[in-house]
Parts: structure tokens; sequence; C-alpha cells
């Protein structure tokens, strides 16, 4: 076994990597750079090396001399073939398969052919020209050398491929550096099913069951579990077969997923979707109903080691993505002024108190999974855990995750991909007069306890000699109209937390600031564009003076991974452009404005 292992990542899976390291009795030594200095899993390793980036082999090699081996977590350089070999040269063991396995899986477009020469389903390709012919839309694009649901577009018609074949393309040469993109038949109603397998290099694979990953947004994953509530024991057994036929296939060594797209009537039907040659940000559901650990197990094969463990499936264990972001999805950042995680069950955490969220790196920050002896118990155990949670600061997706579990066909089993993106925005527990309210008694009981035995410096209504005053408020809920509110000295009764203007309350979140009919936030003039993210700009593919038509592509702007493309709200003349590329903008910043015609 090895000594020493570089950990070539960040965030909260190389905290991870670095606790079973400390379990094992293994050194860990941490990769940084300048914005993440102070980062916990900096502070958690024994020894850190700065980088220029996380993406650059070169640093990240140079990092790992003198260690044993390197692990590459999950994103950035984890799928790099580049990397792998380079960490060969230098004598350095990748903690993961071969670069010929890697090269395989990484390009879809060669995984999808030995995955049929290995006898797993796959759904068939279309070239542009067969696509513009197509009459079985909806088709999607699909970056080839993609992974985690980005540089993918769904197109509904033939008129809307030439910009999602664009779109995609954009977004893959940025994330994966490697702009080919593929067609195939887009699955409305299907189900995401993937199947976690180990080999070593002795040629045994082992398949570690299933995954269920059907609720996405965007193609990305926000609950995971395990197993999948619809799965027979004969399915179960089939899905693995399959998928360690294609492990062999590939000589691959490691850990790996092999993902499925599935009826969502009957998953029996299902097809190859692609191999991701890597952990997965869902591992961790997986070690819950098998009690193994993943990362030990991938350090035990690197090293050459066979495999040696007995596969039980136990309960069920479900996990919640905490993602920076707000109803719509769009990204969200800043300062988090207060992390506060639930007891009882698993978190893997990105950031803590007094952490800065960016827009460079993916919106996730926090796993919480849950583990029961069913389905109903971890899913009950979730919501709780869920609702003891407060991430204060920024916006996050934790209330949506809870209105998420809340519904009858999820907690049914009855999900397929399209679910959220059908889904009517959540509706909070409480009303902004709620929220106001709340946050104005937490605020005077701090500002009265503050004040110490000086009245004069109270404002809670006190009077000399008799009956307090009510106390009257101004306040504006996450930079809505203006707020009246009076006091009048009642408890406020619930499970608050009040932290710098941010009032948390069973997982929900909102931002409360003092306000005037002159701050607050009106509706934007006709024709005007504003950021709805924080983040940069892509691209503006129109000018001062162009004449536009009503959703038409005005500005594109990127942040955490992703694009969104911000357009016309009318026909009419392009009469201001303040952004150009490259620029950072801040949310509801305006970047753009359009002139009725």
């Amino acid at each position: 076994m090895f000594s020493s292992v570089l950990v070539a990542n960040r965030g909260e899976i190389a905290r991870r990597v670095i606790r079973t390291l400390r379990a094992s009795g293994i050194r860990s030594v941490a990769i940084y750079t300048d914005a993440d200095a102070g980062a916990p899993h900096v502070r958690e390793a024994d020894a850190a090396v700065r980088v220029g980036s996380y993406l650059s082999i070169e640093d990240v090699v140079a990092a790992a001399a003198g260690v044993d081996a390197l692990h590459p977590g999950y994103g950035f350089l984890s799928e790099n073939a580049g990397l792998a070999r380079a960490c060969a040269e230098a004598r350095v063991v990748f903690v993961g398969p071969s670069p010929d396995a890697i090269e395989l899986m990484g390009d879809k477009v060669r995984a999808k052919a030995a995955a049929a020469a290995a006898g797993v389903p796959v759904v068939d390709s279309l070239s542009v020209d067969e696509a513009r012919v197509s009459d079985a839309y909806p088709l999607l694009v699909k970056a080839a050398a993609g992974g985690g649901g980005r540089g993918m577009r769904v197109v509904e018609s033939p008129e809307g491929l030439d910009e999602a074949i664009a779109a995609a393309q954009r977004e893959a040469a940025a994330g994966f550096g490697d702009d080919r993109v593929f067609i195939e038949r887009f699955l409305p109603r299907a189900r995401h099913i993937e199947v976690q397998v180990i080999g070593d290099a002795h040629g045994n694979v082992l398949s570690l069951g299933e995954r269920e990953c059907s609720l996405q947004r965007r193609h990305q994953k926000v609950l995971e579990e395990s197993p999948s509530p619809v799965v027979s024991e004969a399915l179960r057994a089939r899905l693995g077969e399959e998928a360690i036929a294609l492990a062999k296939a590939a000589g691959y060594s490691g850990a790996g997923t092999v993902e499925f797209i599935a009826d969502a009537d009957d998953p029996s039907v299902h097809f190859f979707l692609e191999m991701n040659a890597r952990l997965q940000v869902e591992h961790p559901v997986t070690e819950l109903v098998t009690g193994l650990d993943l990362v030990a197990l991938q350090l035990q094969v690197a090293a050459g080691e066979p495999l040696d463990v007995e596969v039980t499936l136990s309960g069920h264990a479900i996990e919640a993505r905490i993602n920076a972001e707000d109803a719509q999805f769009f990204p969200s950042a800043g300062p988090v002024v207060l992390a506060r995680y639930p007891e009882g069950v698993r978190v893997d955490a990105a950031v803590e108190t007094g952490s800065v969220v960016g827009t460079d790196y993916d919106s996730m920050i926090a796993k919480v999974i849950a583990y029961g002896p069913d389905r109903a118990s971890a899913l009950a155990r979730l919501d709780r855990a869920l609702a003891n949670t407060a991430i204060l600061g920024l916006t996050t997706n934790t209330g949506f995750l809870r209105a998420l579990l809340a519904r009858e066909d999820v907690r049914a089993g009855e999900m397929d991909t399209g679910l959220i993106g059908r889904m009517d925005p959540p509706t909070p527990p409480l009303t902004d007069e709620q929220v106001a309210r709340a946050a104005a008694s937490l605020a005077m009981a701090r500002e009265t306890a503050s004040a110490g035995d000086d009245p004069f410096e109270r404002r809670d209504g006190w009077r000399l000699g008799g009956v307090r005053a009510p106390s009257f408020w101004k306040l504006s809920v996450d930079g809505g109209e203006p707020l009246d509110v009076v006091l009048d000295h009642e408890p406020v009764a619930g499970r608050f937390t009040y932290v710098h203007g941010w009032l948390g309350y069973e997982g929900w979140a909102w931002h409360v600031t003092e306000a005037t009919a002159e701050d607050v936030h009106h509706a934007h003039a006709d024709g005007e564009l504003r950021a709805p993210m924080p983040g940069s700009v892509l691209l503006v593919p129109v000018a001062v003076g162009d004449a536009v038509e009503a959703g038409q592509t005005v500005v594109v702007l990127e942040s955490m991974k992703m694009e969104l493309a911000l357009t016309a709200p009318v026909d009419g003349t392009v009469t201001e452009l303040t952004v150009s590329v490259g620029d950072k903008v801040g949310r509801d910043e305006t970047v753009a404005k359009v002139e009725a015609a």
C-alpha cells in the first residue's frame, strides 16, 4: 500500500479522499490555488502544495513530487488520459483506470461502439444531415468528450438544431477542451439508472449494485438513491452483467460507473448512456448500502492488490445535492455567513461558515446522505436532515429539495428525468410578510441584547414608566417591495435562524434588508435585460443599432459551468450594450437594452 497520496482536487471530494487516507494511515498532500489557500481541504491534509490551476497537468504532476500516488477525485482532470500518462512518466501511481480505458470511455462515440460490441443495448446515433430530415424529434445533442450533464442540448425541431449544436460545442470546448458533439434520439420519459463497478489489474470486475438518478435538472443530478425503487433482482443481475461485460472489454481497473437510460414505465427496456471512468458524486449511497469504502478499494486496486470483497446490499440510502442556486436554478454566489449541517446523517461538505462561494466552479457545495432500513425511512430521515440544514449568505436549493421529497410521485418512486422540468416552482412555507415579521423580531431581540442597560440605545418600544410602544420596520425580502412591519413584542415562534440579514427556517432561507420605497427593486422597464445570475460574458452576438426579434439571443452568460442566453424581450433595436466578452457581471446588473419597434 502507499505511504503518501496527492489529492488532485478541491472541495468536498478532496475532503472525502483525505478522510480515507487518514483512516488508512496514509499521508495526504492537498493542492490549492490562491483562492483556496485557507479552504478546509487544505487545512485537513498533512501537507499542501500551491498550483496555478487545478486543470494544469504540469502543475499537478509537479505537486506530486515525492508522493507514491495521485487521486484525481472527480471533475477537473479525473478523466484526463494525459494526466494518467504524465503520472506514469513521473513514476507516480494514478488512482484510476489506464489511459487507454479513460480515452475509450471518455469518447462517447467510441464508448457506444464498445458497448454495442460487448452486447450492451445502445441508442442509435444520427449525423447532422440525418438529424435535419429526421422525424424522430426530440433529439439530444451531446458532447463526445463530455459528462456530468454538460455539453448537452435537447432539440425539439430541426429549426433549433444549428443553435443547439453551436451551444453544445461552446460548452464542450470550455468544459472538456474538445468541441466534438454527436446526436441521438432523446427519450422524454426516461429513468436514469447506473451501475457502480470496480475492477482490478487481475481481470476481476465486481458490480456494487445500481443507483437511481432520475431526478435531474438541466441533465445534472439532484437526488440519487440506492437501490432503485423499480429495479427487480432479475434486472439488477442483468444490468450488473452488462456493466461488467463492458468494463472487462475495456480492460478496466478501478472504480467506474456504467450509466443507462431506461423506459420510465418498463425499465427492463434500457440503453447504454456512458461510462464515467472515475468516482461519482453519488458514490456515498453505494457505500452506505454495501458497507464498503470505495476510496479504500480504489487505493487497493491501484496498488496492484486483487479485489477480495463480498458484495451484499442492505437497506436504502438517498443523497441530496445542495447547490448554490435559486428557485430557477440560476447560480448564486457570495460569502457564507452560516453553515450548519445536521447530525445523524452523512454530510460531505465543501463550505463552512466564513467560506466564499464564487462562480468559477460547480454550484454543488454539500451533499446530505441519509440511510435507513427501507426507502420510506431513508426519505423521512433525509427530509428531517434538510430541515435542520442552514446555509445562509447566499441562496441554495435546500428548500426546493424538501419540496421535491414531499411529492407523492417521488415518494412512490414514480420518477423520470423530465419530472423536475415539469414541476411548478415550490411554495415556501412562509409568506414574505411572515419572513419580514420574523426577521424584525429576531433583529430587535439581538439589538436589545447588545444595547445592554442603556435604554436609549434600544428600539424595542421601551418607555420610561410606561407600557412598551410598538416598533415599526420597513423591510425588503429578497429584493422585493418594501413591507411595513409593526411589532407588538410577542416572541416569534418557530425554529428560526437569523444571521447578518439572512433568515433561515426549516431548510429555506431569505435575505431580509431594511428598505425605503426608493431603495427597493422595481420591475424592469420593457426592453431592459438584466443578469439573473453572477458570471462572465461568454458571447455578445449583436451590436448597438442591430434590429432583433423577440427571443433572439443578445448576451450569453456563463457561471458555475452553466451557459445561459439572455434574449430580446420584444421586437426592436438594441440601443445599449454595457458588457463585452470576458466581462464579469453581478446578479441583476443591466447588460443591454432593446427599444421596442
